[in-house]
């Protein structure tokens, strides 16, 4: 099982509001059931999927939202937690088998920490994710494959995909994601 408090105690807030939310993580995560899609807030993992050599970040198209996002969603019983979560997210929603941990393969850094409102939908009423995102990569792109047509994926330069997607605090991280990268993310 992850130690998720510690990743989470672990973890600087770089702004007011990511602060807010680690909090609230952290208060979350220490509850009995932090995954437990029964509560109005759960811990959920993701992961924004880079291709270290071209600087490009991996979106997914996300009906629900109605916007390019990241890859992620619930941890199952089966995770370890939410880094396991967003691994197995991540090889569901893109084909991607050798999806590993970036810089360091067996530590990928939590990159971001946000509280995610979700609107109702699916028999679910409205709900928030308190939302982990790790840092992924992958050697092998072209392989990157939809896992439905209504869910297509794109690779974009991450100054492209600041514009692309759907939500504010995913701009937080990819700008972030830009700088382990060793660009600013800023359009050209």
């Amino acid at each position: 099982m992850e130690d998720v408090l510690a990743q989470l105690d672990a973890h600087v807030a770089r702004d007011p509001r990511e602060a807010a939310d680690l909090a609230v993580a952290r208060a979350v995560a220490a509850g009995p059931d932090p995954w437990s899609r029964a509560a109005p807030r759960h811990v959920t993992g993701s992961a924004v999927v880079v291709h270290p050599p071209t600087g490009r970040v991996l979106l997914r198209w996300h009906e629900r939202m109605a916007a390019w996002l990241h890859v992620g969603g619930h941890v199952d019983p089966s995770d370890a937690g939410p880094l396991a979560a967003a691994r197995r997210e991540g090889r569901e929603e893109t084909g991607l088998d050798d999806l590993a941990g970036w810089p360091d393969p067996d530590r990928p850094p939590l990159v971001h920490v946000a509280v995610v409102p979700v609107p109702a939908g699916r028999g679910e009423p409205a709900h928030e994710h308190v939302d982990l995102r790790y840092l992924l990569a992958t050697e092998r792109p072209e392989r990157a494959v939809p896992e439905r047509p209504t869910a297509p994926l794109r690779w974009l330069p991450v100054a492209e995909a600041l514009e692309a997607v759907g939500e504010d605090n995913l701009r937080v991280a990819l700008v972030r994601v830009a700088a382990l990268l060793g660009g600013d993310g800023a359009p050209r």
